[in-house]
């Protein structure tokens, strides 16, 4: 059995506002954000592109990367319990399913570490931050993805998609236009949004104790950007809270949007 790294408060003593909306409705919208990607990805990878200009496309290829940033975003809810707090074998079965189907991601691994994040937010022994080198965006990018990516996910990836292109006969432009390039342009908006501007140390220093900082924005737009991720104070603060109650969190506390 998976078992939660928070602290059991996090795990039994739910705010009032989360006891009362998050029980089911967080498995609704993991049903829905996953049913979504399925049928999207269904119908690109079936859609004759071969007339197509690439600027015809780009709407696709964004609409598929903001569904894979959703995929992730659930099964960071799920390492939190939040998908469904009711039954956590069913909660953590949906985070091992959002992350194989993001990129074959362990979900064990990424529960484990990413728990030590927020137990060690910013510190030398925070796998999400950077070494003390590898301060700029694309160094620490690098560094950070060097953690969670092995051979062995990528032998299996490169497995899949030769499959699907050969026995399949899935044209390779739609599986690079549709589910390589949205997945990899998604790693690069949760890394940068959810990691690199809430983790960067202001030049006044970093406020304890969890090192982070909220990045208000109009709340349709904090949606489209990463999933209220930007309310990142807030969710170190309720990490039991699910991404969608985020901005409610932010303005109960007194924050207003930009």
């Amino acid at each position: 059995m998976i078992q939660l790294e928070q602290p059991p408060s996090h795990q039994t003593q739910l705010t009032p506002i989360v006891k009362s909306k998050s029980q089911i409705k967080g498995l609704f919208i993991a049903i829905i954000i996953v049913s979504v990607w399925v049928i999207s990805l269904s119908l690109l990878l079936s859609l004759d592109i071969s007339k197509l200009k690439f600027w015809m496309l780009l709407p696709s290829i964004l609409w598929q990367t903001f569904l894979y940033t959703g995929l992730f975003i659930t099964s960071h809810d799920a390492m939190h319990g939040v998908v469904f707090p009711k039954n956590s074998k069913i909660n953590h079965l949906i985070g091992i399913l959002t992350l194989s189907f993001y990129g074959l991601l362990p979900y064990k691994k990424l529960l484990k570490k990413h728990w030590l994040h927020h137990h060690n937010p910013a510190t030398q022994i925070d796998p999400d931050f950077h070494n003390g080198k590898h301060k700029n965006f694309f160094a620490w990018y690098l560094h950070f993805m060097k953690g969670y990516w092995s051979w062995g996910q990528i032998i299996a990836l490169i497995i899949i998609y030769n499959f699907v292109k050969y026995i399949l006969h899935i044209p390779s432009d739609n599986l690079n236009y549709f589910w390589v390039f949205p997945s990899l342009l998604s790693s690069l908006q949760l890394f940068y949004f959810g990691t690199f501007l809430p983790h960067s140390e202001p030049i006044e220093g970093y406020i304890q104790p969890h090192c982070a900082q909220t990045i208000p924005r109009p709340i349709w737009w904090s949606f489209i950007t990463c999933y209220h991720f930007g309310y990142h104070e807030e969710h170190h603060e309720y990490p039991h809270v699910p991404w969608w109650q985020l901005p409610e969190i932010f303005q109960k506390a007194g924050g207003t949007h930009a």
